[in-house]
Order: structure tokens, then C-alpha cells, then sequence
């Protein structure tokens, strides 16, 4: 139970942080005006921003990684 729990927070998550690469790749972002429910779509906010966070994140660990580099 748990472990399947801790499975879908991690699915969750990483749904999240592709959901913030495509918006700072693209500027493509969910339309959270059309959610009905304000509560809802506050949640879906926060949880887009968490997403930011883990996306900007994982940025900096690998850019201070020597396995990554930067191409332009």
C-alpha cells in the first residue's frame, strides 16, 4: 500500500516538472481558467508551481554535474 502510494507521489511529480519544462521550452501551460472550482484550480496551480520548483532544481544539480553539459 505504501509503496504503491509513494509510486504515484513520484509519477506525480514527475508529470509536474515535464508539465514546467514544456511550459518554459514552448510557453505552453494548462488552461487553469476553465477549471470551474477555485479551490481546485488553486490546487492545480500550486501544483504546477512545485513542479517549477523541482524542474529548476534538477537544473542546477545538473548543471554542477561534470555528466551534463550546456550546448547552445
Amino acid at each position: 500500500m505504501f509503496g504503491s502510494l509513494m509510486h504515484y507521489a513520484f509519477d506525480a511529480i514527475l508529470i509536474s516538472a515535464f508539465l514546467a519544462g514544456v511550459k518554459r521550452t514552448t510557453g505552453l501551460t494548462p488552461a487553469l481558467h476553465q477549471v470551474p472550482n477555485k479551490d481546485i484550480r488553486q490546487m492545480l496551480r500550486s501544483y504546477l508551481e512545485f513542479g517549477e520548483y523541482i524542474f529548476d532544481f534538477a537544473v542546477v544539480i545538473f548543471g554542477r554535474s561534470d555528466s551534463f553539459e550546456r550546448k547552445r
